[in-house]
């Protein structure tokens, strides 16, 4: 039988009769990647007989949440949990959200795996949320419990943009008098993660204006004036050229982590001068060629690196089309496709995010980007998934 023979087909609304190519000749590092410090934003899977209802406290299936974080430490990426791919309000109570946070420091411990954590503000009822000065003060003891958390945990933090901070905040410098108090306080350089209206409505405003530039410059002067407690910055607009200006313009020692995921293949890559770091919740889904290709950067094979990172563009794209914020049904999706979970569900019942032609579509351009390890397996489930939906 020969190669072309064995491939697997199956119907496809759409497509006709499709059938699958091979999985990519992917690569897990023999060594620590050196030329892009890289963390992939991991979901977590539910158990799949738990109530995971709209509204429910989240119910996780810790054993298959973890092996997916091993499985992104085994291809040499750290990992960024807790953040907002892992359904951070939207879904993810921070009850379950802390001992997630414990659970993946502990995993990595055990294998000198790299992590880092978001410490929010979600512990806060929006609804009973006092204004004025008493809201500041509330959204700050709420972060300060949440970085004591991460802290507690080994991992880096990274503090996320807050909801209850956007409701509260009546100008920049309540943003400045919040994030200065706490930079001021951590013991060692933090993340910041500006999070874009596209990924959570609620932000909108974020830094005291509506006006990207007008936010950013409050932003920047955060920065340079706590240089020395911020690691990194991640931004989320999906806006390349905000973000080429921006890493131009931070201070030495601080790292752009691109949170871009329409634009990562350029913004790794960099122009010359200047490069971004990464902290993707696309990677989450593309792990294998991710790896592959910063193994080939750190050889010195850039055109090889871009290459590959390029090939998966298509389908990031897609799994954050509009409306963004639904991006983890596909990452979770993809999970189940390649086996990483026993059922295709997500707390909060966030699986009925993406409509029939979207998933479809999804398997198509990640089976055309070799990010089908299993083919078999993923034909199967497919056809599971549109018989299920009647769309077979």
């Amino acid at each position: 039988m020969t190669a072309v023979d064995a491939r697997v087909s199956l119907a496809l609304p759409g497509h006709g009769r499709y059938e699958l190519g091979e999985p990519g000749a992917w690569t897990r590092p023999s060594s620590p990647l050196t030329s892009r410090i890289a963390y992939a934003a991991a979901h977590v899977v539910p158990r799949t007989t738990g109530d995971n209802t709209p509204g429910a406290p989240a119910d996780i299936d810790w054993d298959a949440t973890l092996a997916y974080r091993h499985e992104l430490w085994s291809y040499g990426l750290g990992v960024a949990d807790a953040m907002d791919t892992a359904q951070r309000g939207m879904g993810l109570d921070w009850a379950a959200t802390a001992e997630l946070i414990r659970r993946s420091g502990a995993e990595a411990s055990s294998v000198g795996g790299l992590l880092a954590c978001g410490a929010g503000t979600d512990q806060l009822d929006l609804a009973t949320l006092p204004s004025g000065r008493d809201g500041l003060t509330a959204v700050l003891d709420a972060y300060r419990e949440q970085i004591a958390v991460v802290r507690e945990s080994g991992a880096k933090v990274i503090i996320m943009a807050s909801r209850a901070l956007a409701r509260v905040a009546s100008s920049p410098d309540d943003y400045l008098s919040v994030y200065g108090t706490l930079l001021r306080e951590v013991d060692q350089p933090v993340v910041l993660h500006w999070l874009g209206t596209m990924f959570d409505p609620a932000l909108e405003g974020y830094w005291g204006s509506p006006v990207i530039d007008d936010a950013t410059a409050t932003f920047r002067g955060l920065i340079e004036t706590h240089a020395a407690k911020v690691d990194g910055v991640k931004v989320s607009l999906l806006d390349a050229k905000h973000e080429i200006a921006l890493r131009a313009a931070l201070p030495d020692g601080v790292r752009l982590y691109t949170g871009d995921d329409f634009n990562y293949p350029e913004l790794i890559m960099g122009d010359g001068q200047h490069h971004s770091d990464a902290l993707l919740g696309i990677f989450a889904g593309i792990y294998p060629a991710a790896s592959t290709a910063l193994q080939e950067l750190d050889r010195g094979n850039a055109a090889r690196a871009e290459e590959i990172l390029r090939s998966t563009q298509e389908l990031g794209r897609h799994i954050f089309a509009a409306p963004t914020y639904y991006y983890k049904t596909g990452i979770a999706f993809l999970s189940w496709l390649n086996g990483k979970q026993a059922g295709f569900s997500m707390v909060g019942g966030l699986a009925s995010g993406r409509s029939v032609e979207h998933l479809t579509q999804l398997f198509v351009l990640a089976d055309r980007a070799g990010l089908l390890a299993d083919p078999a397996l993923a034909a199967h489930r497919m056809g599971l998934y549109l018989e299920l939906n009647g769309a077979l």
